[in-house]
């Protein structure tokens, strides 16, 4: 006791971003376990995190099969519209941009607690419109058009739950484990989409006997809603412990440090004019009585002068307290070191995700090489062999990848993991653009496993506003994708599309090398003491001036 009495008195005189290293100490004790070994307090947290990015895939890739059923629903077995096709399969990406923005500012601006749970709220009340589409009563073209509006909606769910869930993992995790708890919640986005694969396969040999055996292909109206509604178990299950979980320790003591930081560059900078006028004062002294009159006018309206233009440039050390202001946001990354990063993760989520969404909410493509497209056979047929291509594609590249992530990113580092997964993928993109019409089916099984691997065992591995608009770039190459496949693919052919593909994963390598390695950093203490930094050059400033 004596000695950790005697550890803590000195804490007493600490400045606040002494005092912040020393309660991150505490945060961060080493239990001496693996960084993928994880404690019930953590398990718990990933599984109301987690849950989020588990929606996400799910609603996200459940429109695949889902675009199928409605081909027999709406439209007697022929192809969808393409444009209304691809506005449907986009409307979730383009609902997830303004997710992404507007949930990550938001949980800068209001903090975690106030935020968190919302988003899944809206994701509820989107999946519950959207199984509501009048099928029966609408034409085919506006059951699409009422589908989409309300994916979008949905997409603005599903957005938020990037940046929220990230940043509420992140805030809790310590730190030589934070890449391996956000590896894992990312993981849930391979569960999710092999769960929308097999529910669907369950949910098609539910209805075996009436669709196959008595020929009611309208059934499959009740098929694409049961699918879409077994969403709703895990979000309503997950929505208590969302909204009641408290604000994390690390989130409030960042906040304690930047008011306590606040207060104190108040402080220095009144004592810094409270001197500088005294001297100037002095100084009119030296001369007549009139003209002393006249500088002491001046020196008031001067210091009036000078508190205005304090209070109008508002250094960041005053700044922090408005956390996700969006004039400190800008002046933030005005500078080139924090501008750069900004610019690698959003160009490289952008570019990957041209390339992943783009191969994956086009899965058609791909199952018709190896087999699983349904182009034959019964409508019941069709659809169970395409769910079976789709659980065969995820269960062969998704899941390994994530967990491969998991095992190894406290270890390789984000950056090599990233580099070597956007090339690995590259190279498979090529060898399937270069042999689309040669390979034999086992090949392409491989090789397309190989692919899905590598994205997911590296590019698709903080602050939230920052995150939200990095994610929301990447909803933007999304977006581009699932609009543009289909008639790319028609025009130019898809052996082009993967060269395309394959170019943008090069281009993500190169954009990599913006980003530093942050393997064991704290996003919270390097900016501390870039605030830190800035006063103390600030205030040598002053000095010198005098």
């Amino acid at each position: 006791m004596a000695e950790q009495t005697n550890e803590l008195k000195p804490t007493k005189s600490l400045t606040p971003s002494a005092r912040y290293r020393a309660d991150l100490e505490h945060f961060e004790r080493h239990d001496g376990r693996a960084a993928y070994h994880l404690n019930m307090a953590e398990i718990k947290l990933l599984g109301i995190t987690g849950v989020g990015f588990f929606l996400d895939a799910y609603d996200l890739f459940i429109i695949n099969p889902v675009a199928t059923m409605l081909q027999y629903r709406l439209y007697e077995g022929n192809h969808l519209p393409t444009n209304l096709e691809g506005f449907m399969k986009a409307g979730a990406n383009i609902g997830s941009v303004v997710g992404q923005f507007a949930f990550g500012y938001a949980a800068d601006s209001l903090g975690r607690k106030a935020v968190y749970g919302k988003e899944l709220m809206l994701i509820i009340l989107a999946t519950i419109l959207t199984l509501t589409t009048p099928t029966g009563t609408l034409s085919p073209d506006s059951c699409l058009i009422y589908l989409g509006v309300f994916r979008i909606l949905l997409g603005i769910g599903v957005g938020g739950d990037y940046p929220m869930s990230a940043s509420v993992t992140s805030d809790r995790a310590n730190i030589r484990k934070r890449g391996t708890m956000l590896a894992y919640i990312f993981a849930n986005q391979g569960w999710g989409s092999f769960a929308g694969s097999l529910a669907t396969i369950i949910v098609l040999l539910c209805y075996k006997s009436s669709m196959e055996g008595r020929g009611e292909t309208s059934k499959v109206d009740g098929v694409w809603r049961i699918i879409v509604g077994i969403s709703l178990v895990p979000a309503f299950g997950t929505l208590y412990q969302r909204l009641t979980l408290p604000e994390s320790t690390r989130y409030l003591s960042a906040q304690k440090h930047k008011e306590a930081m606040e207060a104190e560059a108040t402080d220095e900078i009144s004592q810094l004019k409270k001197a500088q006028a005294e001297e100037e004062i002095k100084m009119a002294n030296l001369s007549g009585a009139k003209k002393d009159e006249s500088v002491t006018t001046e020196t008031r309206k001067g210091s009036e002068t000078s508190s205005d233009i304090e209070n109008t440039e508002e250094d960041p050390e005053v700044l922090v307290k408005k956390s996700a202001h969006f004039k400190e946001f800008f002046d933030y990354f005005s500078e080139w070191r924090h501008a750069k990063l900004l610019i690698g993760t959003s160009v490289c989520w952008f570019l990957l995700d041209i390339a992943f969404y783009g191969i994956n909410l086009n899965q058609n493509v791909v199952l018709q090489q190896i087999g699983f497209d349904g182009s034959s056979g019964t409508p019941w047929n069709r659809l169970f062999k395409i769910s079976t291509g789709g659980i065969i594609i995820t269960a062969l590249g998704f899941v390994p990848g994530y967990y491969v992530s998991v095992l190894t990113i406290e270890v390789l580092g984000r950056k090599w993991i990233q580099v070597q997964g956007f090339l690995l993928a590259a190279l498979f993109l090529g060898i399937l653009a270069g042999c689309f019409e040669t390979l034999s089916k086992v090949s392409f099984i491989v090789c397309f496993a190989f692919l899905q691997f590598f994205f997911n065992f590296g590019a698709n591995t903080f602050k939230a506003s920052a995150h939200g608009m990095s994610a929301a770039a990447g909803k933007a190459g999304a977006i581009i994708s699932a609009l543009a496949f289909n008639s790319l693919s028609k025009s130019i052919g898809t052996p082009a599309c993967l060269w395309i593909f394959m170019g943008c994963c090069i281009a993500g390598a190169g954009f990599t090398f913006l980003l530093p390695e942050v393997k064991g950093r704290d996003a919270d203490l390097i900016y501390a003491e870039e605030l830190r930094a800035k006063k103390e050059a600030k205030a040598k400033a002053n000095q010198a001036k005098q």
